[in-house]
C-alpha cells in the first residue's frame, strides 16, 4: 500500500507512475497477432485449435453457435429472483439511455440552405462477454437493442464441456441478443473482425476483457470499429470526516476483488483519522471474503492513500487520475463544489448510500467505462456508440448564390481552383 501527501516532493510524478497499468508486453502483442492471423487465414479450424490449445475446450465449428433454446432453457433454470434481477437491470439501463437517444433534425443555415443530422443503428455489432459477467450482457446488449441494432451478436467463454454460465445465457435472451457463440478470448475478437466459415463478421466490437482480449481489440481496430479499450477496474473514493469507514472499506474491497491483480484503488482523504479507520475496516472485512488472496495482491501493489487538505485539492487529484469509478463520501453540502470541479471521472457516485456496485449492476449507466487515465478524453459506453450519424445539406440556387463568395475565398486561399469552379459553374448564365 502506497501513501502520498498532496504537493509533496515529486507528488505528481509518483502519482502518474502509480496510475500506469502494467504495459502490454511484446510477448502478449506477438501472441495476439499470431492468433488473429491464424483465424483470418484458417477460419473455424484456427478457432477450434486455439480454444483446445489455450483453454482445453474441444469444440467443432458446428458447436460454436449457442442455440436460442439454450437461452430460453437458462431462463427457466434460474431462480425467479435472479430472472427478476436481470429484468430490472435491463429496464433500468434502457430507461437511463433512452434520455440520451439522439434524434434526427433539420434546420436552416445562414444561407437559407437545409442542414441537419440523421442517425442510423449500426447493422451488426459484436459483444464480448467475459466469463460469468452476467451484468456485461445487460450493459451492452440493452443499449444495442434500444438503438435499434438489428443483429446483436454475443461471444462468451464456456467450460471444457461447452457449458456457458446460465445467468449469461438468460441475460442474452432478456437483453436482446439475437445471435451468440461459445467462443472466448482472442479467437472471439478475430471472428468478429474477420469472420469465418460459420461466423459472419460484425461492424463494431464492444465489451471488456483480459489483457489479451483488449490487445486484440486494439489490433483489429480499423478492420472493425471498437468502443473502448477498458483495462482493469479502478475506484477512487474521496472522503472527509463524515464518511462511514465500513461503507468505504466495503467498496474498496469490492472493486479489488475482480481478480486480475492489476486493479487500481485510490483513497483520497481530508481526514487522517477517517483514513486510518477505513484501513482498519479493510483488514477486518477482508477476512470474510472468498477472493481475499486476489484482493490482497491488489491492496499490496494497487492501493494508494492520498492525504489532501481541501476539497479543491481532492478534485485536482481526481481530474489527474480520471478514475473509472469515483465515490464522493463527503458531506452532502460539498457535492456541488466537487461536481463543478471534477471533469474526468467515468461515473460519479454521490453519498454513502451509493455503492459502486449499484453502477455495476442496476443503476442505469453502462458499467463499461474508460480506465488507465483515458477518461481525460473518452467517456463511458453510451447509446450513440451504437449509432451512425450522417449530416444533411441541401442548397437551392438562391442559397448557393449567398455561399459562393465564401467558397471562392477558401478556394483561393487553399489553391484549389477546382473547388471554386464547382460552385461558380452552377451560377453561370
Amino acid at each position: 500500500m502506497a501513501h502520498l501527501v498532496y504537493r509533496s516532493k515529486s507528488f505528481w510524478s509518483k502519482l502518474g507512475q502509480f496510475c500506469e497499468t502494467a504495459q502490454v508486453s511484446q510477448a502478449i502483442i506477438d501472441s495476439v497477432a499470431k492468433v488473429l492471423a491464424d483465424v483470418r487465414s484458417k477460419g473455424d479450424k484456427a478457432i477450434s485449435d486455439t480454444l483446445k490449445r489455450l483453454d482445453g475446450v474441444r469444440l467443432k465449428p458446428s458447436q460454436f453457435r449457442i442455440a436460442e433454446q439454450e437461452m430460453r432453457a437458462a431462463i427457466k433454470a434460474l431462480s425467479k429472483e435472479n430472472v427478476s434481477a436481470i429484468k430490472e437491470s435491463v429496464a433500468s439501463v434502457t430507461e437511463y439511455h433512452r434520455h440520451a437517444l439522439p434524434k434526427s433534425w433539420t434546420a436552416r443555415n445562414a444561407h437559407g440552405a437545409t442542414i441537419g443530422e440523421r442517425f442510423h443503428p449500426i447493422e451488426r455489432v459484436g459483444l464480448y462477454i467475459p466469463a460469468d459477467l452476467v451484468s456485461t450482457v445487460v450493459m451492452t446488449a440493452s443499449l444495442a437493442k434500444l438503438a435499434g441494432v438489428p443483429e446483436i451478436v454475443a461471444f462468451t467463454p464456456c467450460s471444457k464441456e461447452g457449458i456457458v454460465n446460465s445467468g449469461t445465457l438468460a441475460a442474452m435472451k432478456l437483453a436482446g441478443v439475437t445471435e451468440a457463440y461459445r467462443v472466448a478470448g482472442v479467437p472471439a475478437i478475430a471472428a468478429m473482425a474477420y469472420g469465418t466459415e460459420t461466423i459472419k463478421p460484425v461492424l463494431k466490437v464492444y465489451g471488456p476483457g483480459s489483457a489479451y482480449t483488449v490487445e486484440a481489440k486494439r489490433q483489429v481496430y480499423g478492420t472493425v470499429g471498437v468502443d473502448l479499450l477498458p483495462g482493469p477496474s479502478e475506484l477512487m473514493v474521496i472522503v472527509d470526516s463524515s464518511a462511514n469507514p465500513s461503507f468505504v472499506a466495503s467498496d474498496l474491497l469490492a472493486q479489488a476483488e475482480h481478480g486480475t491483480g492489476r486493479e487500481k484503488i485510490y483513497l483520497i482523504s481530508l481526514s487522517s483519522e477517517t483514513a486510518k479507520a477505513i484501513k482498519s475496516e479493510i483488514r477486518l472485512q477482508l477476512k470474510s471474503l472468498t477472493r481475499r488472496d486476489a484482493i490482497n495482491t491488489v491492496l499490496k501493489d494497487g492501493f494508494v492513500s492520498i492525504q489532501v487538505q481541501s476539497y479543491e485539492q481532492a478534485a485536482e487529484v481526481a481530474n489527474f487520475v480520471a478514475p473509472e469509478h469515483l465515490e464522493l463520501e463527503v458531506e452532502s453540502s460539498k457535492f456541488n463544489l466537487l461536481l463543478k470541479r471534477i471533469r474526468t471521472a467515468g461515473a460519479i457516485m454521490q453519498g454513502g448510500w451509493t455503492a459502486t456496485a449499484l453502477g455495476d449492476f442496476v443503476a442505469g449507466p453502462s458499467h463499461e467505462l474508460p480506465t488507465g487515465r483515458s477518461g481525460r478524453y473518452f467517456s463511458g459506453l453510451q447509446i450513440s456508440d451504437f449509432l451512425r450519424r450522417s449530416s444533411l445539406i441541401r442548397y437551392s440556387k438562391k442559397a448557393l448564390e449567398r455561399a459562393a463568395p465564401v467558397v471562392e475565398s477558401f478556394a483561393r486561399m487553399e489553391k484549389l481552383d477546382g473547388h471554386g469552379r464547382s460552385v461558380s459553374i452552377r451560377l453561370e448564365k
